[in-house]
C-alpha cells in the first residue's frame, strides 16, 4: 500500500476546509492537517515537514504570499520546494497567477473551480521541481562587458540568458519561455535589432521586448513603439532605471490581461440582477428533470421504482429494467461489494450505506457511479431499501489519474522517484528479515545524452527517452520495478536476485541500447549507457546508504569509458580522490597505449672528470600538442594502478633511443613503486634490451627511497637481478625517507641520489648543508657514487665539487631536452667546459 502523502490545508474558513477535503477524501491518498491561521500552520511547519500545502490568501496577519515566501526560505522543517497551491477568489485569478510567480507558487486554482483540484494536484506532483521566483531575461549583447554589467545588476529579479548574435538568440528563443527580451538598439546594432524584434513578434506578438538606443531621435522611439517594442532606454542610463524597466516591461501583459478579465468580471456582476429570474427558472427545470436515477427495491431485491435519468445513464429502457435486481447491471468486479452492501442494510439494521461501484452500459463500456442506498420502513414496519445513483465517471477517472501521476513519470510511464523511493524504504525495512534474501539496485545515465537535447531539440530528447522506456520495459521482467529518476537518470531495483545474475542482467541493458538505432528526422544514430550497481542485502539495507553506492557506482562506469557496469565496492567510497581522477587516468592511459609519450633527457655532470657521466630520462605524454608533465597525470596512473603501463611504455622507448644515439652513453630510467616489484617488469626490460641490442650496461635504474624501504628484500631481489642482468642501479631522493643510513648496506645499487629539497637550499641552511655532506661521506664509504639534484646555481655547482660529489644534475648544468636536441645541448656544455676545469678541486 502506498504511503500517505501529507496535505496541509490553510484557510481561515471552516466550509472551504471541508470543501477541499471533501473534494480529495475520496482519493485516499492524503492525511489531512487543518489550521485557520498561518502562524499557527508555521509553528507546524518548524517541527515537521508536509508533503503539499494548499493556501488561500487571507489567513492571518502573514497573509498567504507572505506566507509562501516563509516555505522558500528553507528556514522550515518543511522542504523549501515543498508543492504550493494557492486558492484565491476567482475574479482576481489572473493577478494572482502572475503575482504568484514571483512567490514560487506551483499553481493557482480559484476556489469556486474546486471540481479541478484532483487535476491540479496530480501536475504539480508529477513536475515537482527548484522553485525560483526571477523571470527568465534574454539578453542580446556584443559587448561581453557590458552584458556581464546588465547582468549583476538585474540578478536579484532575473535569470538572464546572454548571446551575442541575432541567430544564437532565436535559437534559444524557440527553445524556451522568456518574460522579456533585452537587446542593443544603439546606432551601432540597430539593423540587426529591428530584424530580431520583426522575427520574435512574429511568433509571438504579446512577447515584452525593451530596446537600449543613443539616439535623441524621437521619431526613431516611436518607430520602435509602433514596431511592437514594449519599452526602450536612452543610453547613458543608471542601472536602477534600467532594472525598474524591465520589471515593468516584464509584468505589463499580465496587469493588462488582468484588468480585461476584472472588468469582464464586473460586467457580469452588472447583469446578474436582470438574469436571477431566468436562473431561477432554470434550476427548476432542472430539479423536475433531475439527471440522478432514483431506484426504489422490493423485498426480493428487485427494481419497483426507477425514473427516466437510468435510461440517460446506462442505456437501458425503464420497461426492461423493472423487475431485475441492481447486481445484473454491475460489473462482475464490484457485484460482491453490491451483494455486501445490501445484505448489511438488510440484516444488520445499518440504514444507510454509500458505495462506489461500476455500472455496465448497453453499449459496453462501463460507467463509474457513486451509490447511496438506505433503508426505509413503512407504517406495517415492512421494510424496503431505496438508492440513487450518481454519475461519477469524470471525477473517479481524475481520481485514478492522479493516483497514477502520484506514483508514474508524466513522460515514459515508468514509476517516478517518490514511488521509487517508497519502495527502496519498503525493501530495506521489511523484505531483508531473513539473511538468504538479497536484491540489487542499479543506477542508469544515458552517456552524452545532453548533445541530444542540445543538438536535436528537446522533443527529440523526450522521444529518446521514452524509445529507452521501452527497451528497459522489454528486457526486464515484470516482477523488477523500473523508475525514472529524472532528466536521463533511471534506476531499477532487482527483487531476489544474486549479485551475478544483477551484473548479467545490467549488462543486458548496456547492450540493449548500444544495439538499438534511435531516428531523428532522416538521420539514424545510437546511444550508450553507463551502469552503476550494489547489492540490498541484511547487512546493506540502508536505503540512503544504498543510494549513495549505486550513485557512486555509477560515477565511476562513467569515468572509466562510459557504456559500461560497475559494481560498488567499499574501495569506492573510501576514495573521493579516486572518482575525480579516473576520467583523467583513462585520457592518460589511452595516450600510453598509443605510445603518444616524448622523453626528454637532462645530462648528469661527472665533476671529477668534468664531462657528462649519463642522461636521465624524463617522460612527457603528447595530448592534443601539449605537454603534459609527470605530476600532472602520475596521481591518477596510481589511483588506477596502472603506472606499469608508464614504466613498460618509457623502459621500451628510452632504450629504443639509446641504440639509435650514440650520445646517450648510458640513461637513467625512474621506476614506479607500483611496478617495481610486479612480475612483468624483468622480462620486459630483456626483450627490450635484446630487440633493440643495447648493453644492460648503458641502462641505470632508479627507484625512490621510500618506494624501496616498503619492501626491503624484495627490493634487494629485484635489484639483484638487475645487477646480474648488468644494469646499474641507483636509489633516488634519498634522505626523504628518514630512515637509517643502514639499510643503504643492503642494497646493492651502485649510486645514491641526494634528495633535491637539501641541495636546493644547502647554503642557507646549516642542516641541509650537513645532510648532503653526510650522505655523500656515507655513500663513499659504502663504495657508492654519490649524485646531486637540483643543481640550480654556479654557487651550488662549486660548494658540491668542493664536498666531493661524485655527479650533478640540474638546470645549471642542462635543462632536458628532447632527444634531437643533444648534440647542441652538448655542444653548449663543452663550450663552457673551461669554467667547469676553473672551478676549484
Amino acid at each position: 500500500m502506498a504511503k500517505q502523502l501529507k496535505l496541509l490545508i490553510l484557510n481561515a474558513s471552516l466550509s472551504e476546509r471541508q470543501t477541499i477535503k471533501s473534494t480529495l477524501n475520496r482519493l485516499n491518498v492524503f492525511t489531512f492537517i487543518e489550521v485557520n491561521d498561518s502562524q499557527q500552520a508555521l509553528d507546524i511547519l518548524k517541527n515537521q515537514a508536509v508533503d503539499i500545502i494548499i493556501t488561500g490568501l487571507d489567513v492571518g496577519k502573514i497573509d498567504g504570499w507572505r506566507f509562501s515566501r516563509m516555505i522558500r526560505s528553507g528556514l522550515l522543517s518543511t522542504p523549501k520546494n515543498t508543492p504550493i497551491l494557492l486558492t484565491p477568489p476567482i475574479y482576481c485569478e489572473r493577478i494572482a497567477e502572475t503575482t504568484a510567480r514571483s512567490y514560487g507558487i506551483d499553481a493557482v486554482l480559484p476556489f469556486e473551480r474546486q471540481d479541478m483540484l484532483p487535476q491540479v494536484l496530480a501536475n504539480v506532483l508529477s513536475t515537482h521541481l527548484e522553485k525560483s521566483s526571477r523571470l527568465n531575461l534574454l539578453l542580446l549583447e556584443t559587448d561581453d562587458n557590458r552584458a556581464a554589467e546588465i547582468e549583476q545588476h538585474l540578478q536579484l529579479n532575473f535569470a538572464c540568458t546572454h548571446v551575442i548574435n541575432n541567430k544564437q538568440a532565436l535559437s534559444i528563443y524557440l527553445q524556451q519561455k522568456f518574460s522579456i527580451v533585452l537587446l542593443d538598439a544603439t546606432a551601432a546594432q540597430a539593423a540587426s535589432a529591428n530584424q530580431l524584434v520583426k522575427e520574435i513578434l512574429q511568433h509571438n506578438p504579446k512577447q515584452a521586448i525593451v530596446t537600449i538606443i543613443d539616439t535623441h531621435d524621437a521619431d526613431y522611439a516611436e518607430q520602435l513603439l509602433l514596431s511592437g517594442v514594449t519599452d526602450f532606454i536612452r543610453a547613458p542610463y543608471e542601472q536602477s532605471f534600467l532594472t525598474k524597466v524591465c520589471d515593468h516591461a516584464a509584468r505589463r501583459e499580465d496587469f493588462m490581461v488582468s484588468y480585461a478579465e476584472f472588468a469582464q468580471k464586473v460586467e457580469q456582476l452588472s447583469q446578474s440582477q436582470s438574469r436571477y429570474k431566468e436562473l431561477f427558472s432554470a434550476h427548476q427545470r432542472i430539479l423536475l428533470h433531475l439527471n440522478t436515477v432514483v431506484l426504489e427495491f422490493d423485498q426480493q431485491g428487485r427494481i419497483r421504482f426507477i425514473n427516466p435519468a437510468w435510461e440517460a445513464l446506462t442505456g437501458y429502457g425503464i420497461k426492461e429494467t423493472l423487475t431485475k435486481s441492481l447486481t445484473d447491471y454491475c460489473h462482475v468486479d464490484d457485484k460482491p461489494k453490491l451483494l455486501d452492501t445490501i445484505s448489511s442494510i438488510l440484516n444488520a439494521g445499518i440504514e444507510q450505506q454509500q458505495i462506489e461501484i461500476q455500472i455496465s452500459h448497453k453499449d459496453g463500456r462501463t460507467i463509474w457511479v457513486e451509490c447511496r442506498l438506505q433503508l426505509i420502513k413503512n407504517s406495517s414496519n415492512a421494510t424496503t431499501i431505496t438508492a440513487t445513483i450518481d454519475n461519477i465517471h469524470e471525477r473517479k477517472q481524475a481520481e485514478l489519474q492522479l493516483r497514477h501521476l502520484a506514483l508514474h513519470d508524466t513522460l515514459t510511464g515508468l514509476h517516478n522517484r517518490y514511488y521509487f523511493d517508497q519502495q527502496l524504504n519498503h525493501i530495506c525495512q521489511t523484505e531483508l528479515t531473513h539473511g538468504e534474501i538479497e536484491h540489487a539496485l542499479i543506477y542508469i545515465d544515458l552517456d552524452h545524452f545532453k548533445i541530444i537535447n542540445d543538438s536535436k531539440g528537446h522533443q527529440q530528447g523526450d522521444i529518446v527517452l521514452k524509445e529507452v522506456a521501452q527497451l528497459f520495459i522489454a528486457n526486464i521482467s515484470d516482477e523488477h520495478l523500473i523508475c525514472r529518476i529524472g532528466g536521463d537518470e533511471f534506476s531499477i531495483i532487482l527483487k531476489n536476485i544474486n549479485l551475478l545474475d544483477a551484473h548479467l542482467v545490467a549488462e543486458g541493458i548496456c547492450m540493449a541500447i548500444e544495439g538499438h538505432q534511435f531516428q531523428s528526422e532522416e538521420q539514424i544514430y545510437s546511444i550508450s549507457c553507463s551502469i552503476g550497481l550494489t547489492q540490498i542485502t541484511a547487512a546493506n539495507n540502508d536505503p540512503s546508504e544504498c543510494l549513495k553506492q549505486a550513485d557512486i557506482a555509477l560515477y565511476v562506469a562513467k569515468n572509466l569509458g562510459r557504456n559500461l557496469v560497475h559494481c560498488y565496492s567499499k574501495d569506492d567510497s573510501d576514495n573521493n580522490t579516486m572518482q575525480a581522477g579516473l576520467e583523467w587516468g583513462h585520457s592518460i592511459r589511452q595516450a600510453l597505449q598509443q605510445d603518444q609519450i616524448e622523453l626528454h633527457y637532462q645530462p648528469i655532470w661527472d665533476f671529477k672528470r668534468g664531462n657528462i657521466a649519463y642522461f636521465e630520462a624524463l617522460l612527457r605524454l603528447k595530448l592534443n600538442d601539449d605537454l603534459i608533465y609527470p605530476n600532472q597525470f602520475i596521481p591518477s596512473l596510481e589511483l588506477l594502478n596502472d603506472t606499469y603501463l608508464m614504466d613498460q611504455c618509457v623502459i621500451r622507448n628510452a632504450i629504443a633511443a639509446i641504440s639509435q644515439y650514440p650520445e646517450l652513453n648510458q640513461v637513467a630510467i625512474n621506476l614506479s613503486a607500483q611496478s617495481f616489484l610486479d612480475e612483468r617488469l624483468l622480462p620486459h626490460i630483456e626483450s627490450s634490451l635484446e630487440e633493440y641490442k643495447v648493453s644492460p650496461t648503458r641502462v641505470i635504474f632508479e627507484i625512490t627511497e621510500s618506494a624501496s624501504i616498503n619492501n626491503l628484500v624484495a627490493t634487494r631481489a629485484m635489484i639483484e637481478k638487475l645487477n646480474r642482468l648488468g644494469c646499474h642501479f641507483s636509489i633516488d631522493d634519498f634522505g626523504t625517507g628518514f630512515s637509517t643510513f643502514n639499510y643503504l648496506k643492503q642494497l646493492p645499487a651502485q649510486h645514491v641520489k641526494i634528495d633535491g629539497s637539501f641541495v636546493r637550499d644547502m647554503l642557507n641552511d646549516p642542516i641541509d648543508l650537513a645532510l648532503v655532506k653526510a650522505i655523500n661521506d656515507i655513500s663513499r664509504s659504502l663504495d657508492k657514487r654519490s649524485v646531486a639534484e637540483y643543481v640550480e646555481n654556479k654557487e651550488i655547482f662549486l660548494a658540491l665539487k668542493e664536498i666531493g660529489v661524485d655527479y650533478g644534475q640540474g638546470y645549471f648544468i642542462s635543462r632536458p631536452v628532447p632527444i634531437e636536441r643533444i648534440p647542441y645541448e652538448l655542444e653548449k656544455i663543452s663550450q663552457n667546459k673551461t669554467f667547469y676545469e676553473q672551478a676549484p678541486k
